[in-house]
């Protein structure tokens, strides 16, 4: 082992020595709080959060809140405290923000004072009291009654410093929401998002379901399903890839417009942009096609982002999003034309030049060859990451669009779009495909593909071909990735930096 390893494994020995000898010693306080009474009371209430109180009196001086007296219960963390002499300041933190304690003998009396010494940052306490501020003008509970809630056994990170280790972030999300301003915010804005999402989807009258998250077979995307077994039915079950079928039978049912926003599993790799759960709202409207459903996509991303930021153009690494303008909408062979001008109509139409160019660029040939397969690939290799702006790409081949709506003009092609922003995909729509002998032939083609060993393909699933004889209206849906969407508004370079609990390997 070399010198530096050396060194680092003592440093690490020495801090796990140090955090057990902190953690006996404050068990030691424990036992003696238990020996006195209850240990974790649960009857504090508290009437106040520190922004609202800072949102509320921030603009009062320190006479005019004296006037005022104004009588609070707060509670939280401390994250803060300083002792001196005869009065002691300390910082809590609750879920909205922070606000500062002041405490001394006149106000508790001195064998409180003398026991909140004691206490340790981490310790959650509840504290009743006036508004005051200090000589510096900071807003401040002057305590007339202070109780320790529930004792920290574990010290916190280094305050200046937080979780250094980014894996540890992820699997002690909990210290890592406590000591990071940042991953707080970010988690606070990926629920307004969500929030806002709903919002628009209520207004525009869809109905929010939820729909099953065990399916006897795995459809409404092209991927690889998880497979668990149940034991009192004796059969495999999948968890869900998609939504999709299950919503789209709903619109045959007559429920004309739904949506959910929930959890889709997907037994691949994991990436910046991949997690094997992931979170992502689909919506589905009788009598809507993919031209509404890209009108929706960018209404509900403009409602996210000003959720978020307040603004309809965002940052993202350094570099400006602009969400306020009509997205751009290019077919496959429009974008790798426009950003790639040196390729030629006629090449881009060659099924062995595209073969060819693939190969030199290194990409994953697909297992059709057919010409629209293949521009997608080139598309993939050589267009996606350049789509910095909102853009729609429209109009995919049918071999890898199995449940959208061929085109009634163009030959071969589909009426789907999928939407790229800042180089990666984030959303996925169509017209859905309603005629149902197509959709069963269509099922047949992926089983063929399937048991040529392609693993993503879709089964055949005959129970949504007899719902969709029953008559599916024309329809248009379409599923928003909302970990990516909260990357792109919150600047997140990673998707574990959004979700609080990634998929990571076993400690």
């Amino acid at each position: 082992m070399s010198e530096q390893h050396n060194t680092q494994a003592a440093a690490e020995q020495t801090e796990q020595l140090d955090e057990n000898q902190i953690m006996a010693y404050r068990r030691e306080k424990l036992t003696a709080i238990r020996a006195k009474g209850m240990a974790f009371p649960n009857d504090f209430k508290r009437d106040a959060f520190a922004s609202d109180l800072h949102q509320q009196f921030e603009q009062f001086d320190k006479d005019a809140l004296a006037e005022k007296a104004i009588p609070v219960k707060v509670a939280g963390r401390i994250m803060l405290k300083r002792h001196m002499g005869k009065a002691s300041f300390a910082t809590i933190q609750d879920m909205t923000g922070r606000i500062q304690l002041y405490i001394n003998n006149q106000g508790v009396g001195e064998a409180l004072h003398d026991e909140f010494k004691h206490w340790d940052l981490g310790d959650i306490v509840g504290a009743e009291g006036e508004l005051m501020k200090t000589n510096h003008g900071e807003l401040t509970v002057r305590v007339s009654a202070l109780r320790l809630l529930t004792k920290s056994l574990r010290p916190l990170p280094d305050k200046f410093h937080g979780l250094a280790d980014q894996e540890q972030k992820y699997r002690q999300r909990y210290v890592d929401l406590i000591t990071n301003d940042h991953s707080r915010k970010t988690f606070i804005q990926r629920s307004q998002i969500i929030q806002a999402i709903r919002n628009v989807m209520v207004d525009e009258r869809y109905l929010e379901v939820e729909t099953p998250m065990m399916h006897p077979i795995p459809g409404g995307a092209t991927a690889k399903p998880f497979v668990t077994h149940h034991n009192s039915l004796d059969m495999d079950l999948y968890l869900r890839v998609a939504p999709e079928l299950y919503l789209k039978r709903l619109v045959v049912g007559g429920l004309e417009r739904v949506f959910e926003i929930n959890r889709n599993f997907r037994n691949e790799g994991m990436s910046t942009r991949h997690n094997p759960e992931f979170t992502m709202m689909e919506f589905y409207e009788a009598y809507g096609n993919y031209q509404r459903m890209m009108d929706m996509t960018e209404k509900v991303i403009r409602a996210a982002a000003l959720a978020a930021t307040g603004s309809t153009v965002v940052m993202y690494n350094g570099k400006e999003v602009d969400l306020s303008k009509p997205f751009a909408r290019m077919t496959i062979v429009e974008a790798i034309r426009h950003f790639n001008p040196h390729y030629t109509e006629e090449q881009l139409a060659d099924k062995d030049w595209l073969h060819a160019e693939i190969k030199k660029m290194g990409g994953s040939l697909p297992m059709a060859k057919e010409l629209g397969s293949l521009q997608l690939a080139l598309f993939e290799e050589c267009t996606e990451s350049q789509l910095w702006q909102p853009t729609f790409i429209i109009d995919y081949p049918v071999e890898v669009s199995p449940l959208a709506r061929a085109s009634d003009t163009k030959p071969g092609l589909t009426e789907r779009f999928e939407l790229f922003v800042v180089g990666r995909e984030l959303a996925n729509g169509y017209s859905e495909l309603n005629d149902p002998e197509d959709q069963a032939a269509r099922f047949k083609a992926q089983v063929a593909q399937l048991d040529a060993g392609d693993d993503e393909a879709m089964h055949y699933d005959a129970d949504y071909i007899r719902a969709m004889e029953y008559g599916l209206p024309p329809t248009g849906g379409c599923g928003i990735g909302m970990d990516r969407l909260v990357m792109l508004l919150t600047d997140a370079q990673t998707i574990r930096d959004v979700i609080l609990f990634p998929q990571m390997r076993l400690e």
